[in-house]
């Protein structure tokens, strides 16, 4: 027995076909587990019985256990699920002026071991398969369906630049819903590569699928050259880039991939990577005082980013108790971020969401396995 969900649509297809059953049946069985959220495959009365009944004996459809939530004044959900093994990933949801963002993650723990992350410090344990990473999706959507959303107010920033797609799905949802997917949670996504590239497929099926443009799907990676070279390929998703450092010594000591990739062989990769013509690669840098956050470093980010179509978003860092690092002062931030802007480089800085409670990656899985 697996779960459905890591089939694509194709894959579902295919095996309607070597079960003597016409494919088009996949369309069907698509239809009920993502737009109309079933539970059970006796839900699809669409389907001859015994189609629901082959279906039974080979497939469940999984659910994601939500082991708990926490809500912020600005309208932050962070969402703690539990694994079938017993493992704890975590999901985002994040208000926008009209619409949320899900971020959601790709492993379980990461392994990549940047020096600002708390995932980091809890190891990495194992893959999220694709119908794990599918469910984020799924389950968060349907929480959404089901809550109370008259228990907080949420204030919006003018400066958030996603805006929202203005279509109605067959559940109804319009203006509050998750209309942007970001891989930023917990673990490197290209570090597992095909799981998430075969989520994708599902994420991105705009007919029968979770029906989420490639454009509004934006994969975030700490910069691992040669699953960067193969994703343009494979995705028309958006790519983020974690660059957090403007000369090599800085951002090996941040993030240790650098050892292996460093910034000038990455930024090579991002120059040469194909994009349509309204696309632009997305740097993030993490400001943190005293590390990165100088007038100096601004000038390089500005030579640097020059030859690559891009945008900035500027992330002061969020400071959490296993970490030394501090966030800069207002001031600070501004004045880096003024200097780009002088120099016509496209730059916001990002508003650091949930301050209130454990937003930050890796949080409240880290709590959780203190009360565990």
């Amino acid at each position: 027995m697996r779960d459905i969900k890591e089939l694509t649509r194709g894959d579902l297809a295919l095996w309607f076909e070597e079960h003597n059953m016409r494919a088009f049946r996949a369309k069907q069985v698509f239809k009920w587990i993502y737009l109309r959220q079933a539970e059970t495959f006796d839900e699809m009365t669409d389907l001859a019985k015994d189609a629901r009944k082959l279906l039974k004996e080979h497939f469940y459809i999984a659910r994601l256990e939500i082991e708990s939530t926490e809500i912020s004044s600005d309208g932050t959900e962070k969402l703690l699920f539990k694994l079938i093994d017993g493992n704890y990933i975590e999901a985002v949801i994040i208000p926008q002026k009209d619409h949320f963002t899900l971020c959601i993650s790709s492993q379980a723990g990461c392994a990549q071991g940047c020096k600002f992350c708390l995932t980091a410090k809890g190891g990495f344990v194992r893959n999220l398969t694709a119908g794990e990473i599918i469910s984020q999706v799924r389950d968060a959507r349907k929480h959404m369906l089901m809550r109370d959303t008259s228990k907080y107010t949420v204030t919006w920033d003018d400066t958030e630049e996603i805006a929202c797609d203005d279509d109605v799905n067959e559940n109804g949802l319009s203006s509050g819903h998750i209309a942007n997917i970001v891989f930023m949670g917990m673990g490197e996504p290209l570090a597992n590569y095909d799981a998430v590239v075969k989520a994708l497929d599902t994420l991105t099926d705009t007919d029968f699928g979770l029906k989420f443009s490639p454009r509004r799907v934006t994969i975030s990676t700490c910069g691992l050259v040669p699953e960067i070279r193969r994703l343009c390929m494979d995705t028309d998703a958006n790519l983020a880039i974690s660059l957090n450092a403007t000369e090599d010594a800085t951002r090996s000591m941040l993030m240790p991939i650098n050892r292996k990739y460093p910034i000038k062989e990455l930024l090579e990769t991002c120059r040469s990577y194909k994009l349509k013509t309204r696309d632009k690669i997305t740097f993030e840098y993490i400001l943190i005082k005293g590390v990165n956050d100088s007038d100096e470093d601004a000038k390089r980010l500005v030579r640097m980013l020059g030859p690559i179509k891009s945008k900035m978003n500027i992330i002061p860092f969020n400071p959490h108790e296993k970490s030394e690092f501090q966030r800069p002062a207002p001031d600070e931030i501004s004045r880096f971020v003024q200097i780009l802007l002088d120099r016509q480089v496209t730059a916001i800085v990002r508003k650091s969401r949930g301050v209130d409670i454990s937003a930050a990656c890796g949080q409240l899985r880290a709590k959780k396995s203190v009360e565990g």
